[in-house]
């Protein structure tokens, strides 16, 4: 394998001579040169500027590629290479509606490669033509090394909705754009499993990949740029725009079995269907739309200590994901444009909690003569729509919208019983479950001035933001005890209490000014302001200066500074679960309370305010030839009062028991702006095209190194001195290890002709978490570990087109450990590459 490795290299820098390299010329039709234009190669990031002349050199891929030259004001065009090796674009001064604007950068003469912090974009399409994934989170998870997202289990909720991030940091502390508009957050909040804890985050995989062209990830602070939870970095999802063409894809696959209690070879089968469509209004106009229908099978992998089983169901769960998708563009004249995108998504998943056994006293022998697994269920309705109307004036842009999004999640228990109801309890309950809602009304200004300095784009903005969080019951046998001393409600997740249903609201109000100049044909300096007024926890205001410095045509410098927040979410300050319990005959609550319930009043607890960040990142880029280039970023992220769950404080506690008593209260969780964290990182990404005989090869090598420390657990002054509950041993490794210490992929991407190979090796740094023996010295430590992914494709007409392939080749799985000990009940928590093995898969492509 590793001489495999290293011939490949050898093959892809021994091409390099073999270079297809592009000349030409930029000018408008009047003959003006367009100095500064971009000229990219389709679909890929490989691009250049035009000099003072509007010259430009250019090595691409091969002779097969297409030339895409584009400039501020004026209509992009492309052009096929067809064997040449001069192209010159004339360009027609445009309509600036139709020109297309970067994550990172409000200005629209700014390309990805020219941006003073580093972006990827990710072209989707080609992304899942390459690989076996087929939802956004877990494309990501191996498309872009700083972005970590595994499968829980056993984890409530976060079964059902992967927690993911960027650089290591929490699922709330990344911002999601849909076309570069604010996406609503789910309604979950992560209360178990690895990740995430205390959290709530962005449902990516709400959004199916066959409606998005492309994703645009800035890594890098921008809440002064875009607001609250952005201080790891920005997520925008393009949508798709293509007319005149229908695609229908059909994915399949499944997971080779290990550590089945069973012979079964094969688990986890993988299906998909989607189809996209779009059509043509007027010259600039378009109507996208996309249908998408995923199916996941549970996998169990629970086999792996006959003498250590504590759960008989351990692996993903079962899914069922069903969305339709819109994205439209409608000229209303030639200096007025109406858009409108959004969709729906309806998921329907089942999750096992851990066993009850037979002898176990939650369990009723006359139902479950062999004890129980209880299923949760999940029905998680998310909506949203976008409208917009983007007028010109003179030649300044206004953009006024607004976006409404709605995530609603409802529980169900299957399988299961309520132990006090007896021989006579249901198997199945209601358990309640909670929505959020979020509408955002916007306006926003941008105007590029050409001729001050060397191009200066001003841009300004505000948007007013409501919120909205409730929490409903469920039905009453999934929550109560009918006998004192038996468990209450249903097993495996006591649904809400009426005393835990909650209706609230929040508003916001925020302005921003970015700003952003040339001073000189090498240097562009940017600052950005943005105040924002929320009317829970009041006012906060956060700044930015970038800069980026052209050493010569090939190097260049980048540096960012900023500072940044994060609003806590209507989850985290009003969610609340009440379990009752009996204790001597007498109801005893055990509670997570809400921010402002009587026990958190009673007890001190602060109101909760925003985290706040300072974030430092510089880096190089280096462009030596058109072929090759690498870029290199460190960045040095602070974060204070970032808001946490703690642990459970007993009624029998020496300084809070008494209160605790007199509440009725045996046992409480509170969400605390309780702990400050340092992340260090490094994000290098080297790329390389060269012709490989008749065909072309891309290899790459991206990775990212971080570490994240723990620099304080602030208590509440009543509660000085308990830091080991506040925020204890596990839960401290559990934030340190939220992403691996390093991720480094490396692949190579061979076309010929109608024929395409991918293979790629990906490697995951060691993790170590503390488990429930809450031992620095016996720490459950995760090896690092490499897999092997290959896919094969080939076009059997332009119409057909086929790919069968695999990930994980080598079923490798993380280290073993003790299930009884572990935060998931298996031999593995969720971490590096997951727990189900090899996967194997085919895919088939219509286009029309």
């Amino acid at each position: 394998m590793n001489r495999f490795f290293i011939f490949l290299i050898f093959l892809s820098f021994q091409s390099f001579a073999q270079q297809i390299t592009v000349t030409g010329t930029v000018t408008s039709t009047t003959g003006e040169t367009l100095a500064g234009a971009t000229i990219l190669e389709k679909n890929t990031t490989n691009g250049t500027t035009a000099n003072a002349q509007g010259q430009y050199q250019l090595t691409v891929s091969g002779p097969n590629a297409i030339i895409v030259a584009s400039f501020v004001g004026y209509d992009r065009q492309e052009k096929p290479l067809s064997g040449s090796t001069n192209l010159n674009f004339t360009l027609t001064e445009g309509n600036l509606l139709n020109q297309v604007e970067v994550v990172g950068s409000r200005s629209l003469n700014r390309s990805p490669t020219d941006t003073p912090a580093p972006v990827d974009i990710i072209d989707l399409q080609k992304v899942t033509s390459r690989t076996g994934q087929l939802d956004v989170n877990q494309l990501l998870q191996y498309a872009a090394p700083s972005f970590n997202s595994n499968r829980q289990t056993g984890s409530d909720g976060a079964d059902h909705v992967d927690p993911a991030s960027l650089r290591g940091l929490g699922p709330d502390q990344t911002l999601v754009l849909i076309n570069g508009k604010r996406r609503h957050q789910s309604s979950l909040v992560n209360l178990f499993g690895t990740r995430g804890r205390g959290n709530s985050g962005t449902d990516l995989n709400a959004i199916p990949a066959a409606a998005i062209e492309r994703i645009e990830i800035l890594r890098d602070g921008a809440a002064a740029q875009y607001g609250s939870d952005a201080i790891a970095g920005v997520i925008n999802i393009v949508l798709k725009s293509t007319t005149n063409v229908l695609e229908v894809n059909a994915n399949a696959g499944a997971y080779q079995a290990k550590y089945r209690f069973d012979d079964q070879k094969f688990d986890g089968l993988n299906y998909n269907v989607n189809a996209n469509y779009g059509l043509k209004i007027g010259k600039d106009g378009f109507v996208n739309v996309t249908g998408d229908y995923n199916f996941r099978d549970h996998t169990n992998r629970a086999n792996t200590n006959p003498e250590d089983v504590v759960r008989r169901q351990y692996g993903d769960p079962k899914v069922q994901n069903a969305s339709v998708y819109l994205n439209a563009k409608i000229p209303l004249s030639e200096r007025t444009q109406l858009y409108t995108f959004g969709g729906l998504n309806y998921r329907k998943g089942d999750a096992y909690a851990w066993t009850r056994f037979a002898d176990d006293d939650r369990n009723v022998p006359a139902i479950y003569p062999d004890g129980f697994d209880p299923i949760i269920s999940s029905e998680i309705n998310d909506r949203a729509i976008t409208v917009g109307v983007r007028q010109l004036v003179g030649k300044a842009e206004f953009d006024l919208y607004n976006t409404f999004g709605s995530n609603r999640f409802t529980y169900s228990v299957h399988n299961t019983l309520n132990t006090s109801l007896g021989p006579n309890s249901p198997t199945s309950f209601n358990a309640g479950g909670f929505q959020l809602n979020q509408n955002v009304t916007g306006l926003k200004f941008s105007r590029y001035y050409k001729t001050v300095l060397q191009g200066f784009n001003l841009a300004a903005g505000a948007e007013y933001r409501v919120e909205n969080y409730q929490i409903f019951a469920g039905e009453e046998a999934s929550y109560r005890s009918y006998e004192a001393g038996q468990a209450p409600g249903a097993q495996g997740f006591p649904g809400f209490q009426p005393s835990d249903a909650i209706n609230r609201n929040r508003s916001n109000i925020g302005a921003y000014v970015d700003l952003e100049a040339d001073v000189t044909k090498a240097l562009l300096l940017g600052i950005a302001g943005r105040y924002e007024q929320y009317s829970d926890f009041g006012g906060t205001f956060n700044g930015k200066l970038s800069a980026r410095y052209k050493l010569t045509d090939f190097l260049t410098l980048r540096a960012t500074a900023s500072t940044g927040f994060r609003a806590p979410s209507l989850p985290q300050i009003y969610f609340n679960s009440t379990i009752t319990n009996f204790v001597n005959g007498q109801p005893v609550e055990v509670l997570i309370a809400r921010n402002d319930s009587r026990v958190t009043q009673a007890l001190g607890i602060p109101k909760l305010k925003q985290e706040t960040s300072q974030n430092l990142s510089a880096g190089i880029t280096l462009n030596p030839t058109n072929s090759l280039s690498l870029t290199v970023d460190g960045y040095l992220i602070k974060i204070k009062d970032r808001v946490v769950l703690t642990g459970g404080f007993e009624d029998t506690d020496d300084v809070i028991g008494e209160d605790l008593k007199a509440l009725g209260v045996g046992r409480a969780q509170f969400f605390t702006n309780a702990v400050s964290t340092t992340t260090r990182g490094l994000d290098v990404i080297v790329t390389h095209r060269a012709t490989l005989g008749a065909g072309s090869l891309t290899t790459s090598l991206a990775a990212n190194f971080n570490k994240l420390t723990i620099d304080a657990v602030n208590t509440t002054p009543r509660l000085a001195g308990k830091q080991d509950t506040y925020f204890d041993l596990r839960e401290r490794y559990f934030v340190m290890y939220s992403a691996p210490p390093s991720k480094i992929n490396l692949s190579f991407d061979y076309t010929l002709r109608k024929f395409n190979v991918m293979l790629r090796f990906v490697r995951f740094g060691e993790i170590k978490l503390a488990n429930w023996n809450y031992d620095l010295n016996d720490l459950d430590v995760y090896k690092p570990k490499v897999t092997t992914d290959l896919t094969l494709g080939y076009r059997i007409t332009p119409q057909v087109g086929i790919a069968i392939g695999g990930t994980n080749l080598f079923n490798v799985y993380p280290t073993l450990h003790q299930p009884s000990l572990t935060e998931s009940g298996g031999a593995w928590d969720p971490v590096q590459m997951g727990s189900n093995g090899s996967f194997w898969f085919a895919r088939l492509n219509l286009k029309f």
